[in-house]
This record gives C-alpha cells, sequence and structure tokens, in this order.
C-alpha cells in the first residue's frame, strides 16, 4: 500500500498502483533457470527393450520365428540358420509367401546394430512384416 505524503489535509490517499518491478525479476530468474535447464532435458536416456506391458496381439495359426541368439546366430523355429542362407531359409519357411509376418525375437544382449542388419537382410530377402517380439505384463522397478 502506497500513500501519497506532503499533502495539506491529515487525509491519508491510497494509491492503486501495482509494483510489477518483484514479477519481473521472478520472471526473468525462471527464465535463466530454464534456458538451463532445458539442454540438460535433451540428454540420452538408457533404455531396456526387451520387456513391453502391452496387450499381446493375436497370432496365426502357425507363426514363423526368426531369433537373433546372443552369440549372433540365427533360428527359424528350432532350427539354425546360417547367416548367408536367410533369404531360402525364410522361404522354405513360408512356402515362397512374402506377405508373411515373420515374429523377430532377439536376446537383450544383441547390439542393435547386429538386430538393424537382420532386419536388413530380411527387407531384402522381400520380407516387410516383421512383429518385433518382447516380455509381456513387466515393467521396470
Amino acid at each position: 500500500m502506497a500513500s501519497k505524503l506532503g499533502s495539506d489535509s491529515d487525509d491519508l490517499v491510497e494509491t492503486h498502483d501495482i509494483n510489477v518491478t518483484p514479477f519481473i525479476d521472478v520472471m526473468l530468474v525462471l527464465l535463466i533457470i530454464f534456458m538451463v535447464a532445458a539442454p540438460l532435458a535433451t540428454v540420452d536416456v538408457p533404455v531396456d527393450l526387451p520387456a513391453a506391458t502391452t496387450t499381446a496381439q493375436p497370432r496365426p495359426d502357425k507363426p514363423v520365428f526368426l531369433t537373433v541368439k546372443a552369440d549372433k546366430t540365427l533360428a527359424i523355429g528350432d532350427s539354425s540358420v546360417p547367416a548367408n542362407g536367410l533369404a531360402g531359409a525364410l522361404k522354405a519357411a513360408t512356402k515362397g509367401d512374402t506377405d508373411t509376418r515373420i515374429f523377430l525375437r532377439a536376446d537383450k544382449t544383441v547390439d542393435y546394430g547386429d538386430l538393424m542388419q537382420v532386419m536388413n537382410d530380411m527387407r531384402e530377402a522381400g520380407y516387410l512384416k516383421v512383429a518385433l517380439v518382447g516380455l509381456e505384463g513387466l515393467t521396470k522397478p
């Protein structure tokens, strides 16, 4: 509350002006804090991708599972497949139907680059429908 002094009357007159200087100071401090904190929020976050909490999608009667093991060897179903024979093994497992969805699963220790190489090999063989398989119903604490 501000008052005017130096008046001849004994009544103090109130002025209704708002002092905005403290508000501007607070806003400038907040602006500086956000300018410093914003670049820190864009740092890479380590993730563990194999677990999923989504509901399971219905599978076909005889799904084709392609597995990338921890030692980077491949398997279709239960049979091992050499890396250079992936296209032929997929054609044999799907009877030549490239529209068949391939369920791809990999050990969590497999590098992302190795998994992408397998997916590139599948794409070159003509198999574009890929479903990634993860553990169901698990959450990280």
